[in-house]
C-alpha cells in the first residue's frame, strides 16, 4: 500500500552491501510491499549489453517492480557519481510525489554517498577535452597521467589512490576543464536533503559471503559470461568494461591466463572488492546492519524501522 499520506517527510530507503549479499531480492521485496519503485545505484548495471557480468536483475527477478537506471546507457557513454546524483534525485522526487517513498539498491559506494550526502559542484568536462586526454593517456601510459596530475594538483596527487587510474584521470580532466586544481573544488561538505534517509547495509559471516561470491561466478559462467565478454572484447578499452569479470576474461582471450585461471582470478578479485565495500560501509555510523543470511526476511525488519518516520 502507498505510504504517501502517512510519512512525515518523503523517505529514501537505501539497501546496500557487498556483492552477492542479496541486495536486489531484498530491495524488490521491500519495494513491492511499499508499492514503490527501485533506483539502481550500480555504476555498471546502468550500461547496456553486459547484464551477466554486472548481475543485472532479470525481468523475473524484478518481480514486477519497476527499476530505474538499469540498462539505459551505451557502453561508450561517460557517467559519473555527480550525474548519478542528479538523475537519482530527479527520479526519487517523482516517486516521492506519487508514492512518498523510494528504494535505492546497489553496491557502488560513491553513488550511494553522492545521493545521500551530495557531491561537490564539479564542472562538466567537454567531450573534446576528455577525448584528447584519453588519447594522450593511451599513447603515453599511466606514468604520464600521474605526472600530469602531480603538476596540475600536487595536493590531490599526494592523497589519491595511485593504483586507481580512473580516479587519477578524473582529477586530471576536472583540473584541466576548471583551470584550477581538482582539490580546490572538493569541499567535502554534506548537503542537506529534504527527505529522510534510512540506510541498510547487508553484512554477515565473511566465509559464507565468499562462498556465495565463488558460486555466483560459476553461475555467471554457466549463464554465458564467456560469450558476453567475447561480444564486447573489441571495445575492451572502454571505461565501462574496466570491471571485475571482464578484465579477467579479456586476459584469457589475450593468452595471459588460462580459462581456469581467469575464473579463479574473477573469484579472488570479487572477494577483494567485497572487502573494500565492507570497509567503506564500516565508516558510516548512520547505516543499520542486517545479516544477509536472513534474505528477504529482512524486509520485516526494514518495515519495522520505517515506523519511526510514519505518523
Amino acid at each position: 500500500m502507498s505510504t504517501r499520506s502517512r510519512v512525515k517527510k518523503p523517505l529514501l530507503i537505501v539497501i546496500t552491501g557487498p556483492t552477492a549479499s542479496g541486495k536486489s531480492a531484498l530491495a524488490v521485496e521491500v519495494a513491492r510491499r511499499l508499492d514503490t519503485e527501485i533506483i539502481s545505484s550500480d555504476s555498471r548495471q546502468i550500461y547496456h549489453g553486459i547484464p551477466i557480468v554486472t548481475a543485472t536483475p532479470t525481468t523475473e527477478e524484478m518481480g514486477g517492480v519497476r527499476h530505474h537506471l538499469i540498462d539505459v546507457l551505451p557502453l561508450d557513454a561517460y557517467y559519473s557519481a555527480s550525474e548519478f546524483e542528479q538523475d537519482a534525485l530527479c527520479i526519487s522526487n517523482g516517486l516521492f510525489e506519487s508514492r512518498g517513498v523510494a528504494v535505492v539498491c546497489g553496491g557502488s559506494m560513491m553513488y550511494v554517498d553522492a545521493l545521500c550526502n551530495g557531491i561537490d559542484d564539479i564542472p562538466t568536462v567537454p567531450e573534446g577535452i576528455r577525448k584528447s586526454l584519453m588519447d594522450e593517456w593511451k599513447d603515453r601510459g599511466d606514468e604520464w597521467l600521474l605526472t600530469r596530475l602531480q603538476c596540475l594538483d600536487p595536493v590531490h596527487y599526494e592523497r589519491v589512490d595511485k593504483k586507481n587510474m580512473k580516479r587519477v584521470f578524473h582529477a586530471v580532466e576536472i583540473s584541466v576543464t576548471a583551470n584550477k586544481p581538482y582539490s580546490s573544488l572538493t569541499t567535502g561538505m554534506k548537503k542537506e536533503r529534504d527527505f529522510d534517509i534510512l540506510k541498510i547495509c547487508l553484512e554477515g559471516d565473511r566465509g559464507k559471503l565468499f562462498e556465495r561470491i565463488n558460486s555466483r561466478v560459476m553461475h555467471m559462467m554457466d549463464a554465458g559470461l564467456e560469450e558476453e565478454a567475447r561480444t564486447v572484447y573489441p571495445m575492451r578499452r572502454l571505461n565501462s568494461l574496466n570491471t571485475v569479470g571482464l578484465k579477467e576474461m579479456f586476459a584469457w582471450f589475450d593468452g595471459i591466463l588460462t580459462r581456469d585461471e581467469a575464473i579463479a582470478r574473477i573469484q579472488k578479485n570479487t572477494r577483494v572488492y567485497a572487502k573494500k565495500q565492507l570497509t567503506w560501509y564500516k565508516r558510516d555510523s548512520d547505516m543499520a546492519r542486517l545479516d544477509f543470511n536472513e534474505g528477504i526476511k529482512n524486509a520485516d525488519k526494514i518495515l519495522d524501522m520505517i515506523r519511526t518516520v510514519i505518523r
